[in-house]
């Protein structure tokens, strides 16, 4: 597999190793994951590996997040430079001649190009670019190759960005460089984000592939789902969710279906997407809940949840489980599968499926990756694809023995900054996340009572000293305005967030932080950059500012 399809097969979340594999890495690289608050259940395999077993951490990113504390090496660079870090370490790695030579020359090729691009990151330079010092460069340079089994953990911190795939093809150059992609324990494992986010993509829920990431403009594997489907299929591929919309507002695209997303809360620049969506003649969701979305719906479909259906899900480890069906969906609402079934059906294709055995017996016939799983199989433990027939047992690390394409392809990537910078008219960095205490737009943990209790607001970090400057005290309200639009929000004056950058959270719509975010999408991956823009940040007007006491989770966090 080339870097690009390395790049690609990890923008889908396909992580090379396993979760558990985690725990016993000599050394763990975190880059753009905040792994506690959005990914417990890894974050607790790596507080165990550093606390139990001796591993060492190496965490880079802007925040000062709770991995830090269990980290050997923090690097904190500034948003948007992470592909000149990276550069900086392999500069290291190879000007002390501690990259794998052998696994280099056996198992790769395109490193002579690589190398010459290196040359110009020395540490003292992507300082200068990055902020990092020079020392703490070399540093994680000398600890990383020093491992035996070096694991890479990455997140949309590395993706979304106007330069996400430069930065998922560092990643896993620099995994390449020391041979820790095809080893146990090691690799470059990208975190998924929700449940069943890697299911939906091997599934084919990409504008440019079928299920098994087999290309839509490919003609020979478009003509095996048509034989399948029995239909003829365009080889043209499709849209991303942004192009979906500027298409919507350009009026190219008439109608939309929206099935469990809500974008009136997760795409950037929402004043766009709220035009957009009102220019359409018809959009359809559905949904759980009435989403922010759902409300300018002209037609809702009430669908179950998981625990009111039969199916699988596909992990981030490449596990394919069973979900079992507990209760019966309440109401009109159905199994996702029969919406769409009883729609196609009306439309004039006949989908006709008897349960979600069925779909997964056909999954297996139309996806090499799925081919030997089956719901026997899966009774009790998943299987982690390729699982490529009846008697394969799994993988459960890739590219043991060779990439797919054979020699795997180093890709020489150069800095390039990110679209929008800090200026004199909006001084600051903003970046978004996630919170410990809420899931993506909030459509369910909003509606808890225990989540709202331990953070019931958005609330922008901003730096003491960037406080300072600008007379403010914590839980003073507010606003935050690029060139897109204005967010009012308490602060949460906090080191969490380095001088002259802010972070918010993008699960509350009465302070949505997309209002603010800049659009501008990775030319590859088609990701916008929701991790960098530009901001000023200024008191909000006496007039609506109301001074409460900051909430319980800030109190504690203090």
């Amino acid at each position: 597999m080339t870097v690009a399809g390395l790049a690609a097969s990890f923008g889908s979340g396909a992580m090379t190793n396993s979760l558990d594999e985690i725990e016993f890495a000599d050394v763990i690289l975190a880059i753009g994951t905040n792994t506690t608050e959005n990914h417990p259940i890894a974050g607790s395999k790596v507080k165990r590996a550093v606390r139990q077993l001796g591993a060492k951490l190496i965490v880079i990113d802007p925040r000062d997040i709770a991995l830090t504390r269990y980290a050997e090496l923090w690097l904190r660079p500034k948003p948007g430079t992470n592909v000149a870090v990276i550069n900086g370490i392999m500069n290291g790695i190879v000007s002390e001649g501690l990259h794998n030579r052998e696994y280099i020359e056996k198992r790769t090729e395109g490193f002579a190009a690589l190398e010459e691009v290196l040359k110009k990151y020395t540490p003292e330079h992507v300082e200068r670019i990055s902020g990092v010092p020079a020392d703490d460069i070399r540093k994680a340079a000398r600890l990383y190759a020093s491992g035996k089994k070096s694991s890479i953990l990455y997140c949309m911190g590395v993706t979304q960005h106007s330069t996400g795939t430069d930065g998922v093809k560092s990643v896993a150059n620099l995994s390449m460089l020391c041979g820790f992609v095809g080893i146990e324990s090691g690799g470059v494992n990208p975190l998924r984000g929700q449940s069943n986010v890697q299911g939906a993509c091997d599934m084919g829920a990409l504008p440019a592939t079928f299920p098994s990431y087999q290309q839509v403009a490919n003609d020979e594997m478009r003509a095996r789902f048509e034989k399948a489907w029995g239909v003829s299929l365009s080889g043209k591929p499709g849209l991303t969710v942004v192009e979906i919309m500027n298409a919507a507002h350009e009026g190219r695209i008439k109608g939309v279906y929206v099935m469990g997303e809500n974008l009136m809360l997760s795409d950037p620049d929402l004043h766009h997407v709220e035009e957009s969506l009102k220019k359409l003649e018809l959009l359809v969701v559905q949904d759980l809940f009435l989403s922010d979305t759902a409300k300018l719906a002209h037609v809702v479909l009430p669908a179950a949840n998981f625990a009111e259906k039969d199916g699988t899900f596909t992990n981030t480890e490449r596990r394919v489980q069973r979900v079992r069906k507990a209760v019966e969906p309440p109401g009109e609402a159905k199994p996702d599968w029969l919406i769409v079934s009883e729609l196609s059906a009306r439309m004039g294709y006949g989908m006709k499926y008897g349960s979600p055995r069925e779909i997964m017996d056909e999954i297996a016939r139309v996806t090499p990756s799925y081919a030997g799983i089956n719901y026997r199989r899966i009774e009790r433990r998943g299987l982690q694809w390729p699982c490529l027939n009846a008697e394969h047992p799994g993988t459960k690390f890739l590219h043991r023995d060779r990439f797919t394409r054979g020699l795997g392809l180093f890709a020489a990537i150069e800095y390039k900054p990110s679209a929008e910078l800090p200026d004199g008219d909006y001084p600051f960095y903003l970046t978004t996340g996630r919170v410990l205490y809420h899931y993506h737009t909030g459509t369910m943990t909003r509606l808890s009572r225990g989540p709202m209790e331990r953070y019931p607001e958005s609330l922008v970090e901003i730096n003491p000293e960037d406080a300072w400057n600008l007379k403010l005290e914590d839980g003073e309200f507010v606003m935050v305005t690029s060139r897109r639009g204005s967010v009012k929000a308490k602060a949460w004056v906090t080191n969490r967030s380095p001088k002259g950058t802010v972070f918010m959270n993008f699960h509350f719509p009465e302070a949505a932080a997309n209002l603010l975010t800049n659009p501008a999408l990775d030319p590859i991956g088609k990701i916008p950059e929701y991790k960098v823009c530009a901001v000023k940040v200024e008191k909000a007007a006496a007039d609506i500012l109301e001074r409460t006491e900051a909430p319980a989770k800030v109190q504690a966090a203090k």
